[in-house]
């Protein structure tokens, strides 16, 4: 695959772990990883069952395993952002810093946030008068939160 102009280092934050992958290309919305450089930045591995770290494996179908691994003239190639749109890992990055933040698995928050109910509290509308949570439980409610810092 060519190198294209945003093949500068790159620091991949995955697990709370930072790393600096020297070959991580940016290609679209994609970062995509060197396969002899996945396991020291991320902790997972492709193995025959599948995208593995540890005890845990996630088998990939054969067009999910063309979507991350893409055709024979990149299959040296790793597409993290895909696999991490499977797993249903939240991503963010920052393109003029270079930083790709990738969050736990889909199965990790999920389950934390599954079947809780938000604590009650109070919080002014538009024109100032109070509502509380609790009045409005079982209504669909947009709540924004902004701070100037």
């Amino acid at each position: 695959m060519a190198a294209s102009a945003s093949d500068s280092l790159i620091t991949l934050i995955v697990n709370g772990n930072a790393a600096t992958g020297s070959r991580a290309q940016v290609r679209g919305d994609d970062l995509w990883l060197p396969l002899d450089e996945l396991p020291a930045a991320t902790a997972w591995e492709l193995k025959p069952e599948g995208v593995c770290q540890g005890e845990t494996c996630v088998p990939l179908s054969p067009s999910q395993k063309a979507a991350i691994l893409g055709d024979e003239t990149t299959a040296s190639w790793f597409n993290f952002s895909e696999f991490a749109r499977l797993i249903e890992e939240p991503v963010a990055s920052d393109e003029e810093e270079r930083v790709w933040y990738f969050g736990p698995p889909g199965w990790e928050w999920r389950s934390r946030s599954a079947g809780t109910a938000a604590p009650d509290f109070t919080a002014p509308d538009l024109a100032g008068d109070p509502h509380s949570l609790r009045e409005l439980r079982g209504k669909k409610m947009l709540l924004l939160f902004w701070a100037s810092w």
